[in-house]
């Protein structure tokens, strides 16, 4: 007989318990902020479908632990700015457990809770790729 996994909600639950959660409201407050990074960590095709928040950086969950390791040969630049980031997904849990993973690399961050399921909802501005470039 199969060894029973950890349910993933566990695993969300536990990450949200140790981690720095940022409502909706005051992460819309935040766009436009210059000491702000807002960092999407959905996959293209959601951008493409549900738009993005202006001016976020794109970072592929799959890419993350990667690109913030300045020892990875992928290491972006981006991750080395002395600013506060704050990680999303759809839905917040995704962004928890990175965030979670981040925080144990010794990388601090934040997470929107409901990620951006509320986003367009409560008034955060959402723009779409430009297809004609």
């Amino acid at each position: 007989m199969p060894k029973p996994i950890k349910p993933v909600s566990e695993m969300v639950r536990a990450a949200r318990a140790r981690i720095e959660e940022i409502e909706t409201k005051d992460a819309i407050a935040m766009v436009g902020d210059d000491d702000v990074v807002i960092v999407d960590l959905r996959d293209v095709r959601e951008r493409q479908r549900s738009g993005f928040i202006p001016g976020s950086f794109h970072c592929p969950r799959g890419m993350l632990e990667f690109w913030v390791d300045p020892q990875s040969p992928y290491y972006k630049d981006v991750f080395s700015q002395d600013k506060k980031f704050v990680f999303h997904c759809a839905s917040g849990w995704r962004s928890a457990l990175s965030v979670a993973t981040l925080q144990d690399m010794g990388f601090e961050a934040a997470h929107i809770r409901e990620g951006f399921s509320t986003w367009k909802d409560q008034g955060g501005p959402v723009v779409f790729p430009d297809h004609n470039k």
